[in-house]
Protein backbone atom coordinates (compact mmCIF):
# COMPACT_ATOMS: atom_id res chain seq x y z
CA UNK A 1 0.00 0.00 0.00
CA UNK A 2 1.68 3.39 -1.07
CA UNK A 3 1.74 6.15 1.65
CA UNK A 4 0.65 9.89 1.30
CA UNK A 5 2.36 12.56 1.73
CA UNK A 6 -0.55 14.18 2.22
CA UNK A 7 -0.52 16.17 5.65
CA UNK A 8 -2.13 14.29 8.61
CA UNK A 9 -3.76 15.35 12.09
CA UNK A 10 -1.97 13.28 14.63
CA UNK A 11 -3.76 11.85 17.44
CA UNK A 12 -3.56 14.69 19.96
CA UNK A 13 -5.66 16.68 17.13
CA UNK A 14 -8.32 13.83 17.09
CA UNK A 15 -8.28 13.77 21.25
CA UNK A 16 -9.16 17.33 21.07
CA UNK A 17 -11.62 17.09 18.31
CA UNK A 18 -13.30 14.38 20.53
CA UNK A 19 -13.23 16.49 23.76
CA UNK A 20 -14.58 19.39 21.91
CA UNK A 21 -17.50 17.32 20.44
CA UNK A 22 -18.22 15.34 23.90
CA UNK A 23 -18.10 18.73 26.29
CA UNK A 24 -18.87 21.77 23.76
CA UNK A 25 -17.08 24.25 25.66
CA UNK A 26 -13.34 24.73 25.27
CA UNK A 27 -12.53 25.17 28.92
CA UNK A 28 -14.25 21.67 29.77
CA UNK A 29 -12.82 19.73 27.02
CA UNK A 30 -9.02 21.30 27.71
CA UNK A 31 -9.94 20.15 31.31
CA UNK A 32 -10.62 16.90 30.26
CA UNK A 33 -7.89 16.63 28.42
CA UNK A 34 -5.44 18.15 30.87
CA UNK A 35 -4.03 20.83 28.74
CA UNK A 36 -4.48 24.26 28.86
CA UNK A 37 -7.34 25.85 26.89
CA UNK A 38 -5.07 27.84 25.02
CA UNK A 39 -3.26 24.72 23.93
CA UNK A 40 -6.47 22.70 23.16
CA UNK A 41 -7.52 25.96 21.26
CA UNK A 42 -4.16 26.09 19.10
CA UNK A 43 -4.82 22.39 18.49
CA UNK A 44 -8.39 22.40 17.16
CA UNK A 45 -6.99 25.86 14.66
CA UNK A 46 -4.22 23.41 13.89
CA UNK A 47 -6.70 21.05 13.18
CA UNK A 48 -8.61 23.13 10.43
CA UNK A 49 -5.27 23.99 9.23
CA UNK A 50 -4.55 20.54 8.26
CA UNK A 51 -8.29 19.44 7.38
CA UNK A 52 -8.85 23.02 5.52
CA UNK A 53 -12.11 22.66 6.98
CA UNK A 54 -13.74 24.91 10.01
CA UNK A 55 -14.55 22.45 13.01
CA UNK A 56 -16.46 24.75 15.45
CA UNK A 57 -17.91 27.75 15.37
CA UNK A 58 -16.68 30.02 18.41
CA UNK A 59 -18.58 32.65 20.42
CA UNK A 60 -17.34 34.21 23.97
CA UNK A 61 -20.17 32.02 25.30
CA UNK A 62 -20.05 28.65 23.64
CA UNK A 63 -18.93 26.30 20.88
CA UNK A 64 -21.10 24.92 18.10
CA UNK A 65 -19.69 22.00 16.13
CA UNK A 66 -20.01 22.52 12.14
CA UNK A 67 -21.81 19.58 10.41
CA UNK A 68 -17.97 18.81 8.77
CA UNK A 69 -16.61 19.36 12.09
CA UNK A 70 -19.67 16.57 13.63
CA UNK A 71 -18.91 13.79 10.89
CA UNK A 72 -15.15 14.43 11.35
CA UNK A 73 -15.39 14.03 15.56
CA UNK A 74 -17.33 10.57 14.94
CA UNK A 75 -14.34 9.39 12.66
CA UNK A 76 -12.23 10.84 15.21
CA UNK A 77 -13.46 8.60 17.69
CA UNK A 78 -12.83 5.62 15.99
CA UNK A 79 -9.42 6.20 14.67
CA UNK A 80 -8.46 6.68 18.85
CA UNK A 81 -10.39 3.38 19.70
CA UNK A 82 -8.40 1.83 16.96
CA UNK A 83 -5.04 3.36 18.30
CA UNK A 84 -6.28 2.44 21.70
CA UNK A 85 -6.26 -1.48 20.53
CA UNK A 86 -3.44 -1.16 19.27
CA UNK A 87 -1.60 -0.55 21.94
CA UNK A 88 -3.53 -3.18 23.66
CA UNK A 89 -2.42 -5.57 21.54
CA UNK A 90 1.23 -4.91 21.73
CA UNK A 91 0.54 -4.83 25.81
CA UNK A 92 -1.51 -7.76 26.10
CA UNK A 93 1.50 -9.86 23.90
CA UNK A 94 4.38 -8.87 26.04
CA UNK A 95 2.16 -7.98 29.42
CA UNK A 96 -0.71 -9.80 29.38
CA UNK A 97 -3.41 -9.37 32.60
CA UNK A 98 -1.80 -6.33 33.38
CA UNK A 99 -2.42 -2.40 33.00
CA UNK A 100 -6.42 -0.60 34.04
CA UNK A 101 -9.33 -1.48 32.76
CA UNK A 102 -12.02 0.99 32.71
CA UNK A 103 -15.03 -0.70 33.70
CA UNK A 104 -18.74 0.49 34.03
CA UNK A 105 -21.39 -1.02 36.38
CA UNK A 106 -25.30 -0.30 36.93
CA UNK A 107 -26.79 1.06 40.31
CA UNK A 108 -28.51 -2.47 40.98
CA UNK A 109 -25.33 -4.01 40.54
CA UNK A 110 -22.70 -2.27 41.68
CA UNK A 111 -23.34 -1.47 45.62
CA UNK A 112 -24.11 -4.88 45.81
CA UNK A 113 -21.93 -7.20 43.84
CA UNK A 114 -18.15 -4.74 43.31
CA UNK A 115 -17.28 -4.74 46.93
CA UNK A 116 -16.88 -8.93 46.62
CA UNK A 117 -15.88 -9.23 43.21
CA UNK A 118 -13.13 -6.66 43.15
CA UNK A 119 -10.88 -8.14 45.86
CA UNK A 120 -11.62 -11.58 44.12
CA UNK A 121 -10.31 -9.96 40.96
CA UNK A 122 -7.64 -8.05 42.62
CA UNK A 123 -6.25 -11.92 44.05
CA UNK A 124 -6.49 -13.76 40.95
CA UNK A 125 -4.99 -10.53 38.18
CA UNK A 126 -2.72 -9.13 40.65
CA UNK A 127 -1.53 -6.50 37.80
CA UNK A 128 -5.21 -5.33 36.86
CA UNK A 129 -6.46 -2.51 38.17
CA UNK A 130 -9.79 -1.46 37.65
CA UNK A 131 -11.28 2.34 37.33
CA UNK A 132 -15.07 1.94 38.22
CA UNK A 133 -18.28 3.78 37.08
CA UNK A 134 -21.49 3.74 37.77
CA UNK A 135 -24.40 4.75 35.22
CA UNK A 136 -27.59 3.75 33.68
CA UNK A 137 -27.31 0.53 31.14
CA UNK A 138 -27.56 3.21 27.80
CA UNK A 139 -24.87 5.50 29.15
CA UNK A 140 -22.58 2.45 29.97
CA UNK A 141 -22.98 1.47 26.33
CA UNK A 142 -22.45 4.74 24.70
CA UNK A 143 -19.53 5.37 26.90
CA UNK A 144 -18.37 1.85 25.48
CA UNK A 145 -19.04 2.56 22.15
CA UNK A 146 -17.20 5.47 22.10
CA UNK A 147 -14.08 4.24 24.27
CA UNK A 148 -14.45 5.83 26.97
CA UNK A 149 -14.95 2.40 28.73
CA UNK A 150 -13.52 -1.21 28.34
CA UNK A 151 -15.97 -3.38 29.88
CA UNK A 152 -19.39 -3.37 31.53
CA UNK A 153 -21.08 -5.43 34.09
CA UNK A 154 -24.67 -4.81 33.02
CA UNK A 155 -28.05 -6.92 33.04
CA UNK A 156 -29.80 -8.68 30.58
CA UNK A 157 -31.60 -9.01 28.10
CA UNK A 158 -30.42 -5.95 26.52
CA UNK A 159 -29.62 -4.87 23.01
CA UNK A 160 -25.84 -4.77 23.09
CA UNK A 161 -25.37 -5.00 19.20
CA UNK A 162 -21.86 -5.61 17.81
CA UNK A 163 -20.83 -6.16 21.62
CA UNK A 164 -19.25 -9.45 23.02
CA UNK A 165 -21.05 -10.39 25.95
CA UNK A 166 -20.63 -13.63 28.28
CA UNK A 167 -22.93 -14.47 31.02
CA UNK A 168 -22.15 -15.04 34.52
CA UNK A 169 -24.99 -15.86 36.94
CA UNK A 170 -28.68 -15.21 37.25
CA UNK A 171 -30.32 -13.01 39.40
CA UNK A 172 -33.96 -13.85 40.53
CA UNK A 173 -36.84 -11.25 41.59
CA UNK A 174 -38.91 -11.78 44.71
CA UNK A 175 -41.74 -9.84 45.63
CA UNK A 176 -41.45 -6.81 49.05
CA UNK A 177 -43.08 -5.18 51.21
CA UNK A 178 -43.56 -3.78 54.43
CA UNK A 179 -43.27 -6.01 57.53
CA UNK A 180 -46.59 -4.90 58.54
CA UNK A 181 -48.41 -5.60 55.33
CA UNK A 182 -50.80 -8.64 55.13
CA UNK A 183 -48.96 -10.81 52.29
CA UNK A 184 -45.85 -10.59 54.81
CA UNK A 185 -47.10 -13.91 56.55
CA UNK A 186 -47.40 -15.47 52.99
CA UNK A 187 -44.96 -18.78 52.28
CA UNK A 188 -45.79 -17.59 48.65
CA UNK A 189 -47.65 -15.16 47.09
CA UNK A 190 -49.22 -15.70 44.31
CA UNK A 191 -49.33 -13.35 40.82
CA UNK A 192 -52.66 -13.14 41.53
CA UNK A 193 -52.52 -11.24 44.17
CA UNK A 194 -50.73 -8.49 42.98
CA UNK A 195 -53.61 -7.19 40.80
CA UNK A 196 -54.59 -4.24 43.99
CA UNK A 197 -51.12 -3.84 44.74
CA UNK A 198 -49.71 -0.75 44.82
CA UNK A 199 -47.18 -1.94 42.61
CA UNK A 200 -43.71 -0.03 42.49
CA UNK A 201 -40.50 -0.30 40.41
CA UNK A 202 -37.44 1.66 38.82
CA UNK A 203 -38.18 4.31 36.23
CA UNK A 204 -38.62 3.24 32.98
CA UNK A 205 -35.26 4.11 31.96
CA UNK A 206 -33.49 1.81 34.60
CA UNK A 207 -33.15 -1.59 33.34
CA UNK A 208 -34.85 -3.18 36.51
CA UNK A 209 -37.88 -1.55 35.56
CA UNK A 210 -38.01 -3.65 31.94
CA UNK A 211 -36.69 -6.93 33.51
CA UNK A 212 -39.23 -7.20 36.36
CA UNK A 213 -42.00 -6.40 33.74
CA UNK A 214 -42.38 -9.59 32.09
CA UNK A 215 -43.10 -11.67 35.34
CA UNK A 216 -46.30 -9.51 35.18
CA UNK A 217 -47.41 -9.86 32.04
CA UNK A 218 -50.27 -12.89 33.18
CA UNK A 219 -51.56 -10.11 35.81
CA UNK A 220 -52.70 -7.17 33.01
CA UNK A 221 -53.50 -4.98 36.06
CA UNK A 222 -50.60 -4.99 37.53
CA UNK A 223 -48.23 -4.28 34.12
CA UNK A 224 -47.48 -0.43 35.13
CA UNK A 225 -45.94 0.07 38.12
CA UNK A 226 -48.18 2.82 40.18
CA UNK A 227 -45.30 4.36 41.21
CA UNK A 228 -41.04 4.90 39.95
CA UNK A 229 -38.39 5.57 42.11
CA UNK A 230 -34.96 6.31 40.81
CA UNK A 231 -33.02 4.13 42.86
CA UNK A 232 -32.95 0.75 44.68
CA UNK A 233 -32.59 2.13 48.32
CA UNK A 234 -35.44 5.12 48.29
CA UNK A 235 -37.95 2.46 46.12
CA UNK A 236 -36.64 0.50 49.71
CA UNK A 237 -37.49 3.18 51.56
CA UNK A 238 -41.05 4.00 50.62
CA UNK A 239 -41.98 0.07 50.69
CA UNK A 240 -40.73 0.36 54.83
CA UNK A 241 -43.04 3.24 54.91
CA UNK A 242 -46.15 1.66 53.48
CA UNK A 243 -46.58 3.04 50.08
CA UNK A 244 -46.72 0.20 48.17
CA UNK A 245 -44.85 -3.26 47.80
CA UNK A 246 -42.06 -3.94 44.95
CA UNK A 247 -39.73 -6.93 43.25
CA UNK A 248 -36.31 -7.07 44.31
CA UNK A 249 -33.58 -8.83 42.63
CA UNK A 250 -31.76 -11.45 45.13
CA UNK A 251 -28.01 -9.65 44.66
CA UNK A 252 -29.52 -6.55 46.18
CA UNK A 253 -31.19 -8.89 49.08
CA UNK A 254 -28.54 -10.88 50.08
CA UNK A 255 -26.55 -7.39 50.16
CA UNK A 256 -28.53 -6.20 52.95
CA UNK A 257 -31.06 -3.79 50.96
CA UNK A 258 -34.28 -5.12 53.25
CA UNK A 259 -33.67 -4.22 56.53
CA UNK A 260 -36.43 -5.34 59.34
CA UNK A 261 -39.48 -3.45 58.25
CA UNK A 262 -38.81 -5.32 54.95
CA UNK A 263 -40.52 -8.91 54.16
CA UNK A 264 -39.47 -10.57 51.17
CA UNK A 265 -41.72 -13.57 50.05
CA UNK A 266 -40.79 -15.96 47.17
CA UNK A 267 -42.89 -15.80 44.27
CA UNK A 268 -45.36 -18.52 42.94
CA UNK A 269 -44.38 -20.41 39.87
CA UNK A 270 -41.43 -19.85 37.63
CA UNK A 271 -39.66 -16.72 38.82
CA UNK A 272 -38.39 -14.17 36.26
CA UNK A 273 -34.81 -13.64 36.35
CA UNK A 274 -32.36 -11.01 34.94
CA UNK A 275 -28.79 -12.54 33.74
CA UNK A 276 -25.97 -10.73 35.10
CA UNK A 277 -22.98 -10.39 32.59
CA UNK A 278 -20.14 -8.69 30.72
CA UNK A 279 -19.53 -6.95 27.77
CA UNK A 280 -17.20 -5.11 25.35
CA UNK A 281 -16.25 -4.03 22.16
CA UNK A 282 -15.78 -7.05 19.72
CA UNK A 283 -12.25 -5.41 18.30
CA UNK A 284 -10.98 -4.95 21.74
CA UNK A 285 -7.40 -6.14 21.27
CA UNK A 286 -8.07 -6.92 24.94
CA UNK A 287 -10.94 -8.95 24.32
CA UNK A 288 -8.88 -12.30 25.18
CA UNK A 289 -8.28 -10.52 28.99
CA UNK A 290 -12.18 -9.86 29.17
CA UNK A 291 -13.20 -13.68 28.50
CA UNK A 292 -10.51 -14.60 30.78
CA UNK A 293 -11.90 -12.43 33.52
CA UNK A 294 -15.61 -13.78 33.15
CA UNK A 295 -14.47 -17.02 33.15
CA UNK A 296 -13.64 -16.44 36.22
CA UNK A 297 -16.09 -14.62 37.65
CA UNK A 298 -18.37 -17.52 36.22
CA UNK A 299 -16.37 -19.73 38.45
CA UNK A 300 -16.13 -17.75 41.47
CA UNK A 301 -20.27 -16.92 41.32
CA UNK A 302 -20.61 -20.91 41.36
CA UNK A 303 -19.64 -20.64 44.88
CA UNK A 304 -19.88 -17.31 45.83
CA UNK A 305 -23.39 -15.77 44.44
CA UNK A 306 -26.19 -17.77 46.60
CA UNK A 307 -30.00 -17.29 45.61
CA UNK A 308 -32.06 -15.44 48.25
CA UNK A 309 -33.32 -18.60 50.59
CA UNK A 310 -35.74 -16.39 52.95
Amino acid sequence: MAISMRAYPNLRHLAYLVALAEHRHFGKAAAASAVTQSTLSAGIRELETILGVQVAERTKRSVILTPIGHQLAEKAARLLRAADDMLDIATQSTTPFSGTIALGTIPTIGPYLLPRIIPALRERFPALRFALREDKTGALLDRLAHGRLDLVLIAFPYETEGLETMMLFDDAYRFACAASHPLAASARVELAQLTDEPLMLLERDHCLHSHALPLLEAVPAVAEAAFSATSLPTLVAMVAEGMGTTLLPDLAITGGIAGGDIAVRPMSGETNVRSIGLAWRRQSGRAKTFREIGTFLRTWAEDEIQPWRG
